[in-house]
């Protein structure tokens, strides 16, 4: 689950780490009272979107007094922000969060990660933040340092200490005085905080050094493990499933994995390599998969039939491809929930649908005493094939 930015800075003042001054609001005429109210004199606007990349897109501005404080707001709140990273669809913009402007003396980078091919986490830092930070980590891995951490006890002290002088060594002398007095108590409270509120992602770029604050987040990013959350109803009630995609987060009250994409043929899978193996066969003769559906091993009846309405919810599906390989997931089961939904909801799409495995002799005989339209396929490659010929209509 992400957090906006805002979310992600209170979370920062709970752990001790300076923010900018600021406040959220919802609506365009909150602009000018929070400007004065803040005793402003120059202000940013931030759209609070789950995307980076919120600048070079127009959704973070600069105003000088309340008037235009309210102009910007009212451009930008309900506006749909289009990113390099949200795809021609954007994300709404229903809060802005208006901070004051701070003197930027030195940009830094301080992030942690999931290292899933060595099982922990990582903190990374570098003394070169700001917006091109994967440029220069793709183009100098070496300016950036990292520590993996504890399980349970996080950064050590000694591991703060190291970083601090390392990052110090690229700092400009005058500044090292105001880095050297919060940096270590700063990099192992972060740390506490990614481990405390199972995160799965937490960076704050740029943290800035500024000569009256000291080190200061400017922005923010946390993400949390969604499997933690039940742990967490603090954080649990900051989700904004207006910056999700409608379909995906239908699919989560299910326990169903989805994920939506830009086809038109809609995939029922069981498991997540056969469901990845399906979609390149899709691809292979030439059609494009409309999203990633995997039911699991052992799905109910009941998530089959919710799985199939989550398809045909999707205005652009013109196909729909159900391949299942029956394991722990028998074949009968799924050809009841396809059954049962179609019968509920009606269906006026080609389906074709390739079953092998446990009692799929059964579920073929299920699919055809139900009188459905139903295309069999014997293979994956044959079940593509056919998909794509009558998406392609």
């Amino acid at each position: 689950m992400n957090l906006h930015e805002y979310q992600a800075k209170e979370l920062l003042r709970k752990y001790g780490i300076k923010t900018p001054q600021g406040e959220v609001i919802s609506e365009k005429d909150e602009a000018g009272e929070v400007f004065k109210k803040l005793n402003l004199s120059r202000a940013l606007l931030k759209a609070q979107v789950h995307s980076g990349g919120r600048g070079k897109a127009g959704g973070i501005k600069i105003v000088n007094s309340p008037d235009e404080a309210v102009k910007v707001a009212s451009e930008l709140i309900g506006k749909t922000l289009v990113t390099h990273q949200t795809g021609s669809t954007g994300k709404p913009v229903h809060k802005l969060l208006i901070e004051e402007t701070l003197v930027v003396e030195k940009e830094l980078y301080v992030g942690i990660v999931i290292d899933r091919k060595n099982n922990c986490a990582v903190l990374m830092a570098s003394a070169e933040g700001g917006m091109e930070i994967e440029e220069l980590a793709r183009k100098s891995p070496d300016k950036v340092i990292k520590y993996s951490l504890h399980p349970h006890l996080g950064l050590q002290p000694y591991q703060a200490r190291q970083l601090a002088y390392t990052l110090a060594e690229n700092i400009e002398q005058t500044l090292r005085p105001v880095f050297y007095a919060q940096n270590v108590n700063l990099f192992l409270n972060f740390s506490r905080l990614f481990i405390e509120n199972d995160c799965s992602l937490a960076e704050i770029n740029p943290l800035i050094i500024n000569k009256e604050r000291g080190l200061v987040a400017l922005d923010a990013k946390i993400n949390i493990d969604e499997r933690a959350l039940f742990r967490h109803q603090d954080l649990l009630a900051m989700r904004d499933v207006s910056q999700e995609h409608p379909i995906e987060y239908e699919a989560s009250k299910f326990d169903i994995s989805y994920i939506g994409l830009d086809g038109n043929i809609g995939c029922m899978v069981n498991g997540a390599g056969l469901a990845m193996a399906t979609m390149d066969l899709i691809k292979l003769h030439g059609g494009e998969p409309a999203n990633f559906l995997d039911v699991g091993g052992g799905a109910s009846k009941e998530q089959v039939a919710n799985a199939f309405k989550l398809l045909i919810s999707n205005k652009n599906v013109k196909a729909i491809l159900i391949n299942i390989f029956g394991g722990i997931m028998k074949c009968d089961v799924i050809a009841e929930g396809i059954s049962a939904a179609v019968k509920e909801v009606g269906l006026h799409l080609p389906m074709v649908v390739r079953l092998e495995g446990t009692n799929v002799e059964i579920g073929k005989d299920i699919l055809k005493k139900s009188g459905l339209n139903i295309i069999s396929a014997n293979t994956m490659n044959d079940a593509a094939a056919k998909v794509v010929t009558f998406a392609n209509k």
